[in-house]
């Protein structure tokens, strides 16, 4: 019987434990969100029942930039945080295996939330999260953004996984 926890390492030929890498296609496949609210590219370092980055390669053309801020854009903060939960969402999929694929995952508390630096076009960001803990189907995780290394923003999350 495979481990759940397992179940993307062995379909990719890596050991558990290892980090893989996941694609687009893969993520779209994995979590329910479409353009223009999928707020990750790829996710790397993703490490079951561990840990998990998601990159945004975050471009100029974005919706959002068009009324935030047109004379100086910049990527809203409530939009940081809300690239840490899919990366999260990523990883517990990644985690629970191919059951989990396409649930809704539902915000159930963010505490404290930072906004250290702001999201300009053409930056890399990268949303590394850490989860803390699970029970049952609530998961809490750590999460930060950052660009080139720099915090941009962070926050501690709890979110739900719901069955249909």
């Amino acid at each position: 019987m495979i481990d759940p926890a397992c179940a993307d390492e062995q379909a990719t030929g890596t050991l558990p434990g290892q980090p893989v890498e996941i694609d687009i296609q893969r993520v779209m496949e994995m979590i329910p969100h479409r353009h223009p609210f999928l707020m990750i590219d790829k996710v790397i370092d993703v490490v079951a029942n561990a840990r998990a980055t998601g990159i945004k390669n975050v471009s100029i053309n974005e919706h959002y930039f068009q009324g935030h801020f047109p004379t100086r854009p910049v990527m809203p903060g409530v939009l940081l945080i809300e690239a840490m939960a899919q990366t999260a969402a990523v990883l517990v999929v990644h985690t629970l295996g191919a059951e989990a694929e396409g649930k809704l995952v539902y915000f159930m508390s963010i505490d404290n939330a930072r906004f250290r630096r702001p999201v300009f076009p053409g930056d890399v960001l990268h949303v590394r999260v850490a989860k803390q803990r699970n029970r049952g189907n609530v998961w809490k995780f750590e999460g930060r953004a950052e660009v080139r290394g720099q915090l941009m923003a962070e926050a501690v999350f709890a979110a739900m996984i719901l069955d249909d």
